[in-house]
């Protein structure tokens, strides 16, 4: 499904933009580095964002491209303002925007135009009632998209209805962000598999990496963060934290998270919840990561315990992170330092379980993996950072999920006072509502 995004004019990025777009209420952000080697990951993070502007790329994405680019300018220059980055993230901003007036491209958060939009709201810093607003017109083609029923495109983060709430939420307290919300809750609601067990969703075959379509013919239950179950865990506790749709996605949160604790395995050195289960076979082990496994589940439970104040849930969470922390480091699958799978990713999700519990278990958990993070760096590459292929290559890539400008954002808020409030596209935080 294509779309060619409205062209409008995008309000400028707001000088130190994450300062206006934090502050949860939780606790005040920490920086987890001190000393030489938050300075040495200052350091790596900055020739990182000096290489990423040596190398431009025609991509537009958050995923992959300027809007990603335009994000890890921005959050340098609120950590870093004496090295005012800002102009360099318009200019990135303004690139992406171009490309989607001029393109057609697919409303996925990750890939398409929504991505840019989420990016262009997240860093414009403008007033609630300004009269230029760069969105209304992509609120308005994403409403006539979800308002179509029944949903024949897929459901995740990534490139679905979970991607286009994270949008959407970002939009409130709009009107057009609650119809946009419900909408969406209603596309769930619609999709959702009742269970004895709870509520889940089911990915057909047609929407399975090639390599898979013939080991699960008949689809699967996605159990990652990225492309399943815990994403639309994340995505309904912001829904619910917002009171929007409460009706319908209450009842959803509840059975999601009935169900996915359920497939949660037993306690040994792998992992409690693998890729996916079929209706046949259970749970594929593993790897832990952002995208799949026991770190992002229990990320995104805990942040649905604390939208509804779900002591229960916080308990399971917190368990199945602390196990998680205790696997045996060659166990858990770990090749590069990219965010969505790699060491930079753990390192950001055992540091935002410090930030919201203040364990320090987890904070030493997430100190090793920024090590880690930091001897991934060799020769070459994107300031010594490239990303490692399932054959083996390793490739450059400037890009913020897979690439090093998401090792350069994990680096930085490792190392600063500055809540990465980036981190609410990979549903690792929730936007605070005014």
């Amino acid at each position: 499904m294509y779309l060619r995004a409205p062209r409008r004019n995008a309000e400028g990025v707001t000088p130190c933009a994450f300062n206006h777009c934090n502050r949860t209420g939780v606790r005040e952000w920490r920086p987890l580095l001190h000393g030489e080697i938050a300075r040495r990951a200052l350091d790596i993070a900055n020739a990182i964002i000096e290489e990423i502007v040596a190398r431009s790329t025609d991509d537009a994405t958050l995923a992959d491209g300027a809007a990603g680019h335009a994000l890890v300018h921005a959050y340098s220059a609120s950590v870093s303002p004496g090295h005012r980055t800002d102009d360099t993230a318009s200019r990135e901003l303004d690139r992406a925007i171009d490309a989607v007036a001029s393109t057609e491209m697919t409303p996925s958060l990750y890939a398409g135009f929504l991505g840019v939009a989420w990016t262009a709201q997240l860093l414009s810093g403008a007033g609630m009632d300004s009269a230029a607003d760069a969105n209304e017109d992509i609120d308005a083609a994403l409403l006539e998209l979800v308002a179509v029923s029944p949903w024949s495109g897929e459901y995740d983060l990534i490139s679905g209805l979970v991607g286009f709430g994270v949008y959407a939420l970002e939009r409130l307290p709009r009107p057009a962000a609650s119809s946009m919300l419900e909408a969406i809750v209603d596309r769930l609601d619609e999709l959702g598999e009742r269970r004895n067990d709870g509520i889940t969703w089911h990915t057909p075959v047609r929407f399975l990496p090639p390599h898979a379509r013939e080991s699960h013919p008949d689809g699967w239950y996605n159990l990652g963060l990225a492309h399943g179950v815990p994403g639309v865990i994340a995505f309904l506790a912001g829904v619910c934290a917002a009171r929007v749709a409460a009706p319908k996605a209450r009842p959803l949160l509840d059975g999601a998270v009935s169900w996915l604790l359920a497939r949660g395995g037993p306690q040994s050195d792998e992992a409690a919840f693998g890729y996916c289960v079929d209706r046949s076979n259970g749970p594929e082990p593993s790897r832990h990561a952002w995208c799949y496994g026991d770190p992002g589940v229990a990320t995104a439970v805990l942040l649905a315990a604390r939208a509804i104040s779900q002591g229960a849930w916080r308990d399971v969470a917190l368990s199945v992170a602390r196990r998680a922390a205790l696997r045996p480091r060659p166990h858990t699958g770990v090749v590069d330092a990219s965010l969505c799978h790699g060491a930079a990713g753990l390192a950001h999700l055992y540091n935002r379980l410090f930030q919201a519990t203040g364990e320090r278990d987890f904070a030493v958990e997430a100190r090793y993996w920024i090590e880690r993070t930091l001897e991934y760096r060799g020769v070459g590459g994107i300031a010594g950072y490239r990303r490692a292929e399932f054959d083996g290559t390793q490739i450059d890539d400037t890009g913020l999920l897979n690439g090093a400008a998401g090792i350069a954002l994990a680096l930085l808020a490792a190392a600063s006072n500055v809540e990465p409030g980036w981190d609410r596209a990979f549903l690792l935080s929730l936007r605070p509502l005014t």
